[in-house]
């Protein structure tokens, strides 16, 4: 029999090419499986609703290049200082809602760009055209961390994000950027790719590797994310 207590609030939406359903979905029994009652909201409404909010232990978000009313960015920000976790991947978390500059001091990192593979002018002009090979490097201070313990660095074929960000982060893993002939770049760039950051009482998690279905379901990815859902929570 299900004795839960706990509560897990899953919010998507913004851009379908993120695959906010599917990917959110795929996190649904691993979160029921650890005893939580989940919500899903196809809107940031529920933001709003303080006294739900209260009761909840960790908000899970993909929501990407979306908008968010100034009342419902005030109950999440006022939910995670009172001490609901915060979690999510990708542009879900590191590019929702770019107007806030609240919202991104909350998060500590800002999607700017995701290099392509090749030269403009070889491109096919299509997704694929910014899926690359990088890797994700550990961070070797940071390896004995509940997230990332006993994942050593690995590859990806995906987007590769380039975020801004600040020295608040507790950076888990990196990733770096190369800088090629064809680029406006003159030096590799190294970006957090997994960080936690405490606001208030509360957790935050954020791992930029997750760009679709096929990207969360990476083993390594997979494991950081259910990690970084449990870290993060109440």
């Amino acid at each position: 029999m299900n004795t839960s207590t706990k509560r897990a609030l899953i919010v998507r939406g913004g851009w379908d090419g993120h695959q906010p359903v599917e990917t959110t979905d795929s996190f649904v029994p691993f979160l029921k499986e650890h005893g939580y009652d989940v919500r899903i909201e196809d809107t940031t409404a529920v933001y709003a609703d303080a006294g739900y909010l209260a009761g909840v232990d960790v908000v899970v978000q993909t929501n990407t290049m979306n908008t968010i009313d100034g009342d419902e960015l005030r109950g999440l920000i006022a939910a995670v200082r009172n001490g609901a976790g915060l979690a999510g991947w990708h542009g879900g978390i590191a590019d929702s809602y770019r107007s806030s500059s609240d919202y991104l001091q909350l998060i500590g990192g800002q999607f700017a760009t995701h290099p392509s593979k090749a030269a403009p002018d070889e491109l096919a002009g299509e997704a694929a055209d910014n899926f690359l090979r990088h890797t994700i490097d550990i961070v070797p201070e940071r390896a004995d961390h509940p997230i990332v313990a006993g994942i050593s660095s690995f590859e990806l074929t995906t987007e590769q994000y380039w975020v801004l960000s600040d020295d608040y982060n507790d950076v888990l893993a990196t990733t770096t950027v190369a800088a090629r002939d064809f680029d406006a770049w003159h030096r590799p760039v190294t970006s957090p790719a997994v960080w936690t950051r405490r606001w208030g009482q509360g957790r935050v998690f954020v791992s930029t590797p997750g760009h679709d279905l096929a990207t969360v379901s990476d083993p390594n990815v997979r494991t950081i994310i259910e990690r970084g859902i449990l870290w993060a929570s109440r």
